[in-house]
C-alpha cells in the first residue's frame, strides 16, 4: 500500500491569527435557508456546504443553490488546506449517483456543484462514477444547471474525457496557489498537471473555471502570473478568496489580504481577457456559481462599472 504523506506538526501559538472585520458573516436566516436546512436534516443529505463550514452557506442555501461531494468523504491526498479526512477510501459505492440526482431534486435547487474527494488508487480516477453522477442529474433533473468541480485525474486524457463526453455546463478544477508554493500547499498535485487538465477540457468545448486561495504566503507578482497561466489555457472562470485553516495543523494564514487587493486582482483578471472573475476575502469556489454559467454576464457587468466610473 502506498503511504501518504503526513502533515508537518505546527505550533498553535505560530499557527493563531485574529481574522479581521471584514471576514464576519451574518447567521444564515431566511425561509429558503430553513427549507433546505429542513430537507438536507430530514433526509440525511450531505453537502460540502457543512463538511466544509463554508461562510457563505446561508447565502447559497438561500439562493437554491447546494454542493454535493460524492465518491466518499475520504481522500487519497493530503493538502495542507483541506479538512477532509486521508486515507483508505471505502469501496466505490455505484448507487452514489441516482441518490445525488435524487438529492438535487429533492431540495429543488436551481443550480447544483458536485465535487469528489481524489481516487487515485482506482484506475479510473473516479470517472466512470463522475459521468455516471452527471447522466443520473441531467436525466432527473433537466432544468438544474450543473457545475463539476473534479480532480486532476493526474490529466489522463482518457478519464477527463468521460466529463466532457456529458457535458455539464461549467467543469471546474482549482490551481488552489501559485506555482512556487503548490508542493507544500498540495503536495501530491502538480501545477503544471492541472493547468494541463484545465487546458484539455476547454479544448473540448468545456465552459472551464479554476479558484486560487490568498494568504498563505505567495506575492502579488505570483498570483496574477497563475491568473495569467489559467487564461493562456483558455479557463473561462476563475475564483480568488482568503484561505482559511481549518485547524491549527493545517497550514498557518500568513496574512489576511484587505478586499481592496481582490478588488484589483478583480480588475486584472478581467482586463486579462477573463471572462467572470469572482475576487472577494469570502469567495469560495461555488460561490455565486449559478451566476458563472452564463457566458458573458461578468465581463458584461465589469463594462458597466467602468463606463460609470469613466463618466
Amino acid at each position: 500500500m502506498q503511504e501518504l504523506p503526513v502533515l508537518p506538526n505546527i505550533d498553535p501559538q505560530e499557527s493563531f491569527v485574529k481574522k479581521p472585520y471584514w471576514l464576519r458573516v451574518k447567521l444564515p436566516i431566511g425561509e429558503n435557508y430553513k427549507q433546505v436546512r429542513n430537507l438536507v436534516d430530514q433526509h440525511k443529505l450531505h453537502t460540502i456546504c457543512e463538511s466544509g463550514n463554508c461562510p457563505n452557506m446561508g447565502e447559497c442555501w438561500g439562493a437554491g443553490t447546494a454542493t454535493f461531494m460524492i465518491l466518499g468523504n475520504i481522500c487519497t491526498r493530503s493538502c495542507g488546506f483541506c479538512a477532509v479526512a486521508t486515507g483508505r477510501p471505502h469501496a466505490v459505492d455505484w448507487d452514489e449517483p441516482q441518490r445525488v440526482a435524487e438529492a438535487i431534486h429533492l431540495m429543488k435547487v436551481k443550480h447544483a456543484v458536485i465535487t469528489s474527494v481524489d481516487r487515485d488508487e482506482i484506475k479510473d480516477g473516479g470517472s466512470i462514477i463522475w459521468q455516471n453522477t452527471i447522466k443520473a442529474v441531467k436525466s432527473l433533473n433537466p432544468d438544474t444547471t450543473l457545475e463539476t468541480l473534479i480532480p486532476d485525474f493526474k490529466a489522463e486524457e482518457e478519464n477527463i474525457q468521460r466529463i466532457i463526453d456529458v457535458a455539464p455546463e461549467v467543469v471546474s478544477h482549482n490551481i488552489e496557489t501559485v506555482e512556487r508554493l503548490t508542493k507544500q500547499v498540495r503536495i501530491q498535485a502538480k501545477y503544471w498537471r492541472s493547468m494541463q487538465t484545465l487546458s484539455f477540457l476547454k479544448k473540448g468545448g468545456m465552459r472551464t473555471k479554476s479558484g486560487i486561495m490568498l494568504g498563505l504566503g505567495e506575492t502579488k507578482e505570483e498570483v496574477i502570473q497563475t491568473m495569467k497561466d489559467l487564461a493562456d489555457n483558455g479557463v473561462d472562470v476563475i475564483t480568488i478568496g482568503q484561505y482559511l485553516q481549518p485547524t491549527k495543523k493545517h497550514l498557518p494564514v500568513h496574512r489576511f489580504v484587505h478586499p481592496d487587493e481582490f478588488a484589483e486582482l478583480r480588475q486584472i483578471g478581467y482586463e486579462l481577457g477573463l471572462d467572470y472573475v469572482e475576487s472577494g476575502p469570502l469567495v469560495r469556489s461555488s460561490y455565486h456559481s449559478e451566476r458563472h454559467v452564463v457566458a458573458g454576464m461578468g465581463r458584461k457587468q465589469w463594462m458597466g462599472e467602468k463606463l460609470t466610473v469613466d463618466r
